[in-house]
């Protein structure tokens, strides 16, 4: 059985849909005013790895993404450009979407942008202050009262914090520390980026957005929540208040966060120069599944810390993985069930342990080193690739097309080495390096592979 950490909780549970075997996800997008970065890359992976295995054991997830396509950063943008919205939120949303598409990460069901749904929005706010859970302001910006929701804290166990009882923040970056009244509804200018509402021209609260855009398309109450930790206060848990306070039935039974990458030890910033994307990593030589193999060798509940070496090692993983499975036959239909099932089993146990993948990473490295007919061991790593998501069906089996160009250069670096002429075979070697390939001396001889080394 999947056992899962429920920030909830505090503890890890046993995991029991609500409608078995249907599975509803929702996990936070982007907000896009810019590109992502790796560090929300790592957050949309580790979902991604959630939704892999529950569909391995065998439920039928419908996962939800949503896009903020409306925010003070992306209205502040607009203005200092002077453009529409759209002019600045649709590029960065298509390039999310190749990311994910790079980085191998499923498709969600759903994308729902923030500004698709103001209506919406509208009548959910509306229904908060029929309620008394929310009060409008002279300006026409409309808050909700955190006083009128007792539960309020659940989430981030704020028992620790000083609630500020009738304070407000109208901003969508606030102190993390600042437990006050949130807004609903954003009021502006008649000359700003907004939209009519009985309250006057506003814009929703961020907030808000993510309550009406999971209960649309997984009902009331659905299975998990996911995202990041630095989501936990106050965005998750200003979610939970607006959404039980309106249905009065629990959000989500699950509640799960990813940790933070760190770069170099630090939190990224863009002031500390630390602060890449997948473009980033791409312009210096690195494939993209080279930073979800590195994602993959930690548990998502403990931090990452990202260098130029890490990834280099995972790089090297990668290829030196995809370099065995080359040898083995594409064919697995005559596998032995018994040494597949065993290796396997632990793969799955390991995943199914609240989603230990450097665990089940050992289990599937274990598998490969060991000594069981690679027919075998060919289908145990496309079972467990479903999971891992590195794209090992297009290496398996596949010989590598050598150029003529290349093998004619190897040819002439063997005789070299041969003849004592280590000069020359050195420089051979850096030939055949400039066309994109390696030497590998083997004592069967010369073994060619595909150079992924950045430079």
């Amino acid at each position: 059985m999947l056992k899962l950490y429920n920030t909830l909780s505090r503890k890890v549970e046993d995991f029991v849909p609500i409608n078995t075997p249907k599975v509803g996800l929702y996990t936070c997008g982007p907000t896009v005013y810019n590109f992502v970065h790796i560090g929300n890359l790592r957050t949309y992976i580790f979902e991604d790895i959630l939704q892999r295995v529950l569909e391995a054991d065998s439920y039928e997830v419908n996962r939800v993404i949503n896009i903020t396509d409306i925010e003070d950063k992306i209205i502040k943008k607009a203005e200092e450009e002077r453009v529409s919205i759209e002019v600045i939120t649709k590029p960065y949303e298509q390039a999310f979407l190749e990311n994910l598409q790079k980085l191998n990460i499923k498709s969600a069901n759903v994308y729902p942008r923030a500004t698709e749904h103001i209506g919406k929005m509208i009548k959910y706010i509306e229904v908060l202050i029929e309620k008394g859970l929310a009060y409008v302001e002279k300006d026409g910006s409309v808050y909700f009262d955190i006083s009128k929701f007792p539960e309020y804290g659940k989430l981030s166990q704020l028992d620790k914090r000083e609630i500020k009882a009738g304070a407000r923040v109208k901003a969508d970056e606030y102190s993390k520390e600042d437990v006050v009244d949130f807004a609903l509804w954003k009021a502006v200018g008649s000359d700003e980026i907004g939209y009519d509402s009985p309250w006057g021209k506003g814009r929703p609260g961020w907030h808000i957005e993510c309550s009406v855009m999971s209960q649309e398309y997984l009902g009331d109450t659905f299975d998990i929540h996911a995202g990041a930790v630095d989501l936990i206060f106050p965005h998750h848990e200003n979610e939970i208040a607006q959404s039980e306070g309106k249905t009065g039935k629990k959000f989500a039974n699950f509640f799960i966060e990813g940790e933070h990458l760190l770069v170099d030890g630090q939190k990224m910033a863009k002031s500390l120069g630390n602060f890449f994307t997948l473009k980033d990593i791409e312009a210096k030589g690195f494939d993209p599944l080279a930073f979800r193999y590195l994602v993959l060798t930690a548990h998502y509940r403990d931090k990452l810390n990202f260098t130029w070496e890490s990834l280099q090692a995972a790089q090297n993983a990668l290829n030196n993985l995809r370099e065995i499975i080359r040898d083995w036959p594409s064919s697995v239909i005559a596998s032995p069930e018994g040494v597949r099932q065993s290796y396997y089993q632990k793969f799955m146990s390991a995943v199914n342990n609240d989603l230990n993948i450097p665990q089940a990473l050992a289990v599937m490295w274990d598998m490969v080193k060991s000594d069981n007919p690679t027919s075998a061991k060919a289908k145990s790593i496309l079972e467990m690739d479903k999971i891992l998501g590195l794209k090992l069906d297009e290496y398996l089996g596949k010989k590598l097309e050598i150029p003529e160009e290349v093998q004619k250069l190897v040819n002439q670096r063997e005789q070299a080495r041969k003849s004592g002429d280590f000069k020359k075979s050195d420089e051979l070697r850096h030939e055949i390096k400039k066309l994109g390939f390696e030497i590998e001396d083997t004592p069967q001889g010369p073994k060619i592979k595909i150079d992924k080394q950045p430079s």
